[in-house]
């Protein structure tokens, strides 16, 4: 009896620390969940099962084209107008474009017959197209008829004279055009403007509503040499394939004010020639701006969060990005089967494009692809989710770059971190989260 209560401390301690050692060695990874590699629904047979494809969930909301757009003008156009009105657009392509719808709706707003639209000539973005080099004009005339009235040129007492700009575009708050720029048309009778980016559109009537979503998403189709090269990208492209907008250039990340541990030289000394005034946010400031989302997502992030929305590695993803993208290794070394617009295009029509009929590509592609995926809200995606959901095409998410800082600001690892982010992302999908803008689309709940 003696031995045996003198052996019992020992058995004791030898089997404690044999759990300790158990437990350390079967606890979940505690690699970075910066590493996309650190942990995969598609090698978890039971995270798997829990995930399932994003695109299998069902939703419960939808955006489609709200009933009074489609059903026609609901305003006849006066027969006297007030003027004419020249929009002035400025930066990328998908900016030019909104810019220009809403345009089409202040001209019917005010009254005004809408000259063609000034596209600006930007060294920034490798730029010399104007409207006509991108959209086909007669359709759009054709197709807005009813809606604002158009004129390729204008009157001989008209065109002989520069218009009288309109500055909007800082304009702010309760800025209303109807009694800040109907004058100026009025004593000018030809005006230019650049439309201000805080005008609310819900001040409206609805038949200027009208004009602007019937500009935007019926009317404007690009030319027919343009159109041919981008069904020729679209062809190249092996189906089925998910289009991606990554965003994480040089000039983004210098704007978003963020910074990134562990980036190679060359992209810090990319990104240090592109900040200029815009320093980085540091210490506390930097933490708060990062938690509430304003860090572009990395590829390699962008990488993590896809596979934790179960799409699978050896998808078709084409990359619709313009020139400059760091760090691509990142997504590439998780997603072997990505595809660029470079790469799949040749000739001569290709290599002299600029940025604007470039960005056109990417937009009819991704317009046309199976599903679109995007890690930025910004004006393509904007225009892109908008036109999806007014072909019925829903499969499309915005990647939460706050829900990715939030949850690893709170320590969530491995298969922790993924299912926070799938059930972050399916709760967008199920809902319509940026399918499209409210301008144009109204919610059916299905």
């Amino acid at each position: 009896m003696g031995a045996a209560v003198s052996v019992k401390p020992l058995f004791l301690v030898i089997f404690t620390f044999s759990v300790l050692i158990a437990v350390i060695l079967l606890s979940p990874s505690t690699k970075t969940p910066f590493s996309p590699n650190s942990v995969s629904p598609s090698s978890d047979s039971s995270l798997g099962k829990v995930l399932g494809g994003i695109w299998s969930v069902k939703r419960v909301v939808e955006w489609r084209p709200c009933k009074w757009w489609l059903q026609g003008h609901l305003t006849a156009l006066p027969v006297k107008n007030n003027g004419y009105i020249r929009v002035d657009c400025y930066g990328g392509l998908n900016q030019m474009r909104r810019d220009f719808c809403d345009g089409v709706g202040i001209a019917r707003l005010l009254n005004a017959t809408l000259v063609l639209p000034k596209f600006e000539v930007a060294s920034y973005w490798n730029e010399s197209s104007g409207f006509a080099d991108i959209f086909d004009v007669d359709y759009f005339i054709q197709q807005i008829i009813g809606f604002v009235k158009v004129v390729k040129e204008l009157p001989p007492e008209i065109a002989s004279k520069e218009p009288f700009r309109v500055d909007t575009s800082k304009r702010k708050g309760q800025f209303d055009y109807i009694e800040s720029v109907l004058p100026s048309l009025l004593e000018h009778q030809y005006i230019s403007l650049t439309p201000a980016m805080s005008q609310r559109r819900d001040r409206y009537p609805q038949y200027a509503k009208a004009a602007l979503c019937q500009a935007c998403y019926s009317a404007l189709r690009l030319t027919q040499s343009l159109e041919k090269k981008a069904k020729e990208l679209l062809e190249a492209i092996p189906k089925p394939f998910l289009s991606l907008h990554l965003r994480f250039e040089p000039d983004m990340v210098a704007y978003s004010q963020c910074e990134y541990p562990g980036l190679s030289s060359a992209s810090m000394e990319a990104i240090e020639a592109a900040r200029v005034d815009r320093k980085p946010w540091t210490g506390e400031s930097a933490r708060v701006w990062r938690r509430r989302g304003k860090c572009p997502l990395t590829p390699n992030e962008t990488a993590l969060i896809l596979q934790a929305l179960s799409i699978p590695t050896n998808t078709n993803i084409y990359l619709a990005a313009g020139d400059g993208l760091m760090e691509i290794e990142g997504l590439t070394s998780v997603y072997t089967n990505v595809f660029i617009k470079s790469a799949l295009l040749s000739g001569e029509d290709f290599t002299n494009m600029h940025g604007n009929t470039k960005a056109a590509l990417d937009y009819y592609v991704s317009i046309n692809s199976d599903s679109y995926m995007a890690t930025y809200f910004g004006n393509m995606d904007k225009m892109v989710s908008a036109m999806r959901a007014y072909r019925g095409m829903y499969k499309t998410l915005f990647l939460s770059r706050r829900d990715f800082a939030e949850f690893t600001f709170q320590g969530l690892t491995g298969n922790e971190l993924m299912l926070a982010l799938w059930k972050a992302h399916k709760a967008d999908f199920v809902l319509g989260r940026g399918s499209a803008l409210p301008d144009c689309f109204c919610e059916f709940k299905l």
